[in-house]
C-alpha cells in the first residue's frame, strides 16, 4: 500500500504523478555507451523496487534544472544509502547526489514524496541513474524547468 492510502483516497499519489502516464521502460535508448528502456519526460513516470537500481534519458533543449521526485510505498526497511547520478551529454561529467536511508523515508513520510535536482548545461539526452538498498516500491518522475526560467523567477 502506497503511503498516500493515510491520507484517503490517494490524494497525495494523484498529486505526485498529476496526469502522467506509466512508461513500462521496456525500448532499447542508446546513451553513454549504454542502453536504457526509457525516454522519461513531464507526461510518464515509471514504477520499481528497491533494493535496486534504475536509469534512463532526460532529453533537454536548453540548459535547465532537472529533478528527480521518488513517491515511495510499502516501505519494509530504509536502508543506508541512495545515489543518483545526473549526467551531462556523452557522459562527460556526472552531478551526484546522496541521501542516507533515513532521509530517503523521513522526507517521503512528511512530504509525501522525496526529490533531488541538479542544473545540467548541455543539449541533448542525458542519463539520469539511481540505486538504493532501501526496500519499498516506488515511482518515480522527473521535472525540467529551463535555467532561463528558473532564472527569471528568481529562484
Amino acid at each position: 500500500m502506497f503511503l498516500a492510502s493515510s491520507f484517503g483516497c490517494g490524494s497525495v499519489r494523484e498529486q505526485f504523478l498529476g496526469t502522467r502516464v506509466e512508461d513500462r521502460c521496456d525500448g532499447e535508448w542508446p546513451v553513454c555507451r549504454t542502453t536504457v528502456g526509457c525516454i522519461l519526460g513531464d507526461r510518464s513516470y515509471v514504477e520499481g523496487r528497491f533494493p535496486g537500481q534504475n536509469r534512463f534519458i532526460v532529453q533537454l533543449f536548453e540548459p535547465s534544472t532537472v529533478t528527480l521526485s521518488f513517491f515511495l510505498a510499502e516501505v519494509a526497511g530504509t536502508g543506508e544509502e541512495t545515489r543518483i547520478r545526473f549526467h551531462e551529454t556523452e557522459c562527460r561529467s556526472n552531478i551526484p547526489r546522496t541521501l542516507s536511508g533515513r532521509s530517503l523515508v523521513g522526507e517521503a513520510e512528511s512530504r509525501g514524496w522525496v526529490s533531488r535536482e541538479a542544473d545540467l548545461s548541455d543539449v541533448g539526452d542525458h542519463l539520469i541513474e539511481f540505486t538504493s538498498d532501501a526496500r519499498a516500491r516506488y515511482l518515480v518522475k522527473v521535472d525540467v524547468v529551463p535555467l532561463r526560467l528558473k532564472n527569471a523567477s528568481g529562484n
